[in-house]
């Protein structure tokens, strides 16, 4: 009998390497490294985690910026059939407390610039039996915590692949960072999670591949460069490096998000596609290119991909007009449903909020009061979920698990992503926003995606955070928050206003117009509506008195 294909991520991994043994796969700042040479360092540190007492499903930290060593320790915890977690190095002491008791951390990589974070909430981790830290050529003092270097660890350790079989029942968790609240851990089979967001399922005919070898021969015929420009502790970027390296191609990190050096490194190693998150990279990088336009050959670049959040037309038609062979694909999905639809967007497309994108594979709108799915044309609000290939649950959270993953009207189990949407006449869903950021001003509902891209239209906007403030008259009023482009003055608000009703409705034009000096997000782009609501309470305060 023949035996069925094992859908896990490290066996995936090891056809790739297999295939494309001496391809160049990763270039990370000044290191560089072939598919053969990722394979050996991950099996060298896969055995020292093991010799050390790391066990399947046992769950590994990784704390450091985008690095060659993070890619490494991606590979080396699946290797052992370990479950890395994603540690945002933004998180300030409460935070980190707080995810590496919820995460049950048996043994942490981390970068030597954050040992001192964590020698101050080690209590938060009381299963720890392991550190291996990142020599990053930081002053940090280590005193506090005993840990392995990390590379005596890898000369110490075998390169043999001799591992144990593995199973497409291993786990996969990825923390969300969440625009409010703490983080949640959801929790993915890898087979699941490779055919929702691994390529196991062909994002344009939603054809299911029936044998990995089937994603790892789409590189035969040539080699790619893509740049993810995200840290790795998003997803965006995990499956870049992740996806990209299934298919034999090659990828470049970055330690930060510079977007004169993005366009250096294009020229520099002739970088095709990037990998973006909305208008908080997207704009930066346009506005750098246009100064840098002569001085730099781009021809290698023909790809940008953006997910997450809200990449709008605007700024989509300054890559076009700039570049004539652009492909932009916009994309919808999350942790909890993996990829929800793509867009192949074009130049004056219009937006209703957010993209309108063509479901993939499983997804649609539900009714969130019913929870039977809608028919295309319906007109009302639902929220977009996927059913399929979907995660078992959040990490340690039954209850938010139970109000997530849902058994709809159909009998399927679907996964709800939160975001509220518009299922098209004609198939496609138009996505409106957060559910959560909704506005209700004077029992409208405003979704502040759709106000951001009118605002930042403005030829004087930057950037821009929309949110709800308390209005006596109206519940909650629209505010928006926006940094200017360098010298522009402020509008005033009739200016944004009018502005705005060329392309949305007057009940959602701001009410309120603060300026920034930057508008704060998380690391992968997403608005900061903490800092967001804290800063326009205590502006309007100010203005106020």
């Amino acid at each position: 009998m023949q035996k069925a294909p094992c859908y896990n991520l490290a066996d995936v991994f090891e056809l790739a390497v297999d295939m494309y043994a001496e391809r160049e796969y990763l270039v990370a700042d000044e290191k560089r490294c072939t598919f053969k040479e990722m394979e050996e360092r991950a099996n060298r540190l896969a055995h020292h985690l093991y010799s050390q007492g790391v066990q399947p499903g046992d769950h590994v930290g990784i704390y450091a910026y985008n690095c060659m060593e993070w890619v490494e320790t991606l590979w080396a915890v699946f290797k052992i059939r370990a479950v890395w977690i994603n540690i945002n190095f933004r998180y300030v002491e409460d935070e980190l407390a707080y995810i590496f008791s919820n995460a049950d951390l048996k043994a942490l990589v981390v970068a030597k610039e954050f040992i001192p974070r964590v020698v101050n909430v080690v209590s938060s981790l009381p299963e720890l039996r392991h550190t291996v830290v990142i020599e990053d050529h930081s002053n940090a003092i280590t005193d506090g915590i005993p840990f392995t270097d990390y590379e005596s660890a890898m000369a110490a350790s075998s390169a043999a692949r001799d591992f144990p079989q593995r199973s497409g029942d291993d786990h996969y968790i990825i923390y969300t960072g969440g625009t409010t609240g703490m983080p949640k851990g959801v929790v993915w089979r890898q087979e699941d999670v490779f055919f929702a967001l691994g390529g196991g399922v062909d994002p344009t005919t939603g054809a299911i591949v029936e044998h990995p070898e089937e994603v790892v021969k789409r590189g035969e015929n040539g080699q790619m460069t893509m740049f993810p420009l995200a840290p790795l502790m998003h997803g965006a970027s995990q499956w870049a490096v992740i996806g990209r390296g299934f298919e034999g191609h090659r990828v470049v990190l970055s330690k930060s998000f510079d977007p004169t050096a993005v366009w250096r490194l294009i020229e520099k190693e002739s970088i095709n596609g990037l990998f973006i998150t909305g208008d908080a990279m997207a704009r930066p990088l346009i506005e750098a290119y246009k100064s840098l336009a002569t001085q730099i050959d781009t021809s290698s670049f023909f790809l940008l991909a953006s997910s997450a959040v809200v990449f709008s037309q605007a700024v989509k038609d300054e890559f076009f007009d700039q570049f004539n062979n652009v492909m932009i694909i916009d994309s919808i999905g999350s942790s909890e449903i993996g990829g929800g639809g793509i867009l192949m967007a074009a130049k004056g497309q219009l937006m209703k909020g957010g993209p309108t994108v063509t479901p993939g594979q499983g997804a649609t709108v539900l009714d969130i009061d019913t929870l039977e799915a809608l028919k295309p044309g319906s007109e009302k609000e639902g929220v977009v979920a996927r059913t399929g290939f979907i995660p078992l649950g959040y990490y340690k959270d039954p209850l938010k698990t139970s109000e997530t993953f849902v058994i709809a009207a159909d009998g399927k189990r679907y996964a709800l992503s939160g975001d509220s949407a518009i299922f098209e006449a004609d198939g496609t869903i138009t996505m409106l926003g957060r559910g959560s950021q909704c506005i209700n001003s004077g029992g409208e509902k405003i979704f502040p995606e759709e106000v951001d891209s009118a605002v930042k239209s403005h030829p004087d906007i930057f950037d821009v955070t929309v949110i709800g403030v308390p209005s006596e008259r109206w519940g909650s009023a629209v505010c928006a928050l926006v940094a200017l482009r360098t010298s522009a003055p402020l509008p005033s608000l009739k200016d944004i206003q009018d502005h705005c009703r060329k392309t949305i409705a007057g009940y959602k034009v701001p009410r309120h117009l603060l300026q920034v000096d930057t508008v704060i997000r998380s690391p992968s782009g997403k608005p900061d509506y903490r800092w967001a609501k804290t800063t326009a309470l205590k502006q309007l305060d100010l203005t106020q008195k």
